[in-house]
């Protein structure tokens, strides 16, 4: 049996710098009252955040692969993370404070959540037939496992993909009729308390800025002043185990670092604890200009997939990482984020959809061939962002499509193009000239950004701490942890804080999860929605 934890002498190992590895440093730190010098977080590129990534300037345009929304009642574990880590901008304030007292000043109620024909469209109902209903409800008192790898649109008719529940929930959360049935469900279960409020997106919460520079900044600031260890542009190619009976126990972390040709292992002692990120939702992207697309997206494994597939060989606890990774045509999307040097758009959407910027959420085309969704945040949404400069981020779930007035697919179409799409969508025929020329518009080609809803099975998924582990465990969006759901920061929040408690022994208690479906208010709200 390996020895037990010891903060006075143990040392902690995280692989990769995303959100679930600098969750783990801030738990191991605050609950395993291990000293921030003995954590080292290996991370492959040169900034840490991992999908929770931010850049850019007024000149060349600021880039955004993702926005994300939170939910109050179900995001516990992040709320617990931010609840100790003080704000940049004001130290008095933890980062949950300031969340807080944002959305409360500026609360969410889209006027506009779906668009057609130039106009919005009216959601008050959400669309159902008889049939959709009683489909809806089996599916959720399905078992996961009677699910199995069944499709979403292997359990419903045709016709429920175009009612206005679908177009609003799938551009939500970003779900295809070909995705896993089993995780659509959880995701049912999970949000349920959204169903009443999904065409005016009430309960979702929003960063003061954008994630980067509301959440990875001030953590990463905080764990920095903690002494943590920041291994930066150095990957990590493998990871060794010793087998004793049904035992395993990780001894070997090897590492090259950029522009280096030979590599360096860390030998880990069986008093330390290592926690790995499997896979990467954001791996490969590629990022285009106002005059360029964004290029082919490299299918070639990174280091976070190349990793998992190697260490899952010949070791089925680990997972299967093909199941994931080998679907680029089902899982790849595009978005975009455009810098704008003139206030006429924002105007001109505020006007449109009702709403100022900051209250609407994700105003969706529903007669777009990319299916094409755009969100104005309040601004500024970089914290060195002028006050003449506004920034807005979209994005499209086909982009193996032509567009409806840019005649090609939005994978090769150039930031301009895309631009130009979304202001004939809005009728903005008279403005789009002057709009574009004062604005810049990235492209982003993302491969594996919905890999995690990949068709999949028991197993699939490791266990966050495998079976026999003695000092490692597996983190991030592709490991298993049964009625959570991937695809938010919650999942990987949670990850970390599951195995911190586990791996270290901790008599602690994780975050609960929310289970708004036995509530008995939340579901005659949600069945109200359903028969409108």
């Amino acid at each position: 049996m390996s020895p037990k934890f010891d903060p006075s002498v143990s040392q902690a190992y995280l692989v990769g710098g995303g959100i679930a590895s600098l969750a783990a440093a801030a738990y191991l730190i605050r609950d395993g009252r291990l000293p921030g010098h003995a954590i080292t977080v290996f991370e492959e590129s040169d900034q840490v955040g991992g999908s929770l990534d931010a850049h850019g300037n007024p000149e060349h345009g600021y880039v955004m692969r993702g926005g994300r929304m939170f939910d109050e009642e179900a995001y516990t574990c992040t709320f617990d993370l931010l609840a100790f880590i003080p704000s940049m901008s004001d130290p008095a304030k933890t980062v949950r404070q300031e969340f807080l007292d944002f959305n409360e000043t500026f609360r969410s109620h889209s006027r506009s959540r779906l668009v057609a024909n130039g106009r919005p469209v009216d959601v008050s109902s959400h669309g159902f037939s008889n049939r959709d209903r009683l489909d809806l409800i089996e599916l959720m008192i399905h078992t996961e496992d009677s699910l199995g790898t069944r499709r979403i649109d292997e359990c419903f008719r045709p016709a429920f993909f175009d009612t206005n529940f679908w177009y609003m929930w799938c551009t939500t959360f970003a779900f295809q009729p070909w995705h896993s049935a089993a995780e659509f469900r959880r995701y049912m279960l999970r949000f349920i308390q959204e169903f009443p409020r999904i065409e005016t997106l009430a309960g979702v919460r929003r960063t003061p800025f954008n994630q980067y520079d509301s959440i990875v900044r001030p953590l990463a600031k905080w764990l920095n002043a903690q002494g943590v260890r920041f291994e930066m542009n150095c990957r990590v190619t493998d990871l060794g185990f010793r087998q004793h009976g049904d035992k395993t126990r990780l001894d070997r972390i090897s590492c090259t670092r950029s522009g280096n040709l030979g590599g360096h292992a860390v030998e880990v002692d069986e008093r330390d604890r290592v926690f790995a990120t499997l896979g990467s939702m954001t791996a490969g992207s590629t990022l285009g200009t106002m005059d360029s697309p964004a290029p082919d997206a490299s299918t070639s494994a990174d280091g976070s997939w190349a990793l998992w597939k190697t260490i899952a060989q010949d070791r089925p606890e680990f997972g299967r990482p093909a199941v994931f990774a080998d679907h680029v045509e089902q899982s790849r999307w595009m978005s975009f984020t455009a810098t704008l040097h003139d206030p006429l758009f924002f105007r001109l959407m505020q006007a449109f959809t009702g709403n100022e910027a900051g209250t609407g959420g994700l105003v969706t085309f529903k007669d777009s061939n990319w299916l094409m969704s755009v969100v104005l945040p309040r601004q500024p949404h970089f914290l060195d962002q002028p006050a003449d400069v506004m920034v807005c981020w979209g994005y499209g779930l086909f982009p193996d499509k032509p567009g409806n007035y840019v005649h090609k697919k939005m994978m090769e179409c150039t930031g301009a193009e895309i631009l130009a799409e979304l202001c004939a969508h809005l009728q903005f025929d008279g403005h789009a000239r002057h709009i574009l020329e004062r604005s810049v518009c990235i492209p982003c080609m993302m491969p594996y950004i919905t890999s995690q809803f990949m068709l999949r099975s028991k197993g699939d998924r490791p266990a966050v701490v495998p079976h026999g582990s003695t000092n490692f465990a597996f983190i991030g969006q592709f490991c298993e942890m049964p009625e959570d759901v991937v695809f938010t920061v919650e999942y990987s929040v949670r990850s970390a804080q599951t195995a911190v408690y586990s791996l270290l022994g901790l008599d602690m208690k994780v975050s609960p999860i929310y289970k708004g479906h036995h509530d008995v208010s939340v579901l005659f709200q949600s069945i109200k929605a359903m028969i409108k």
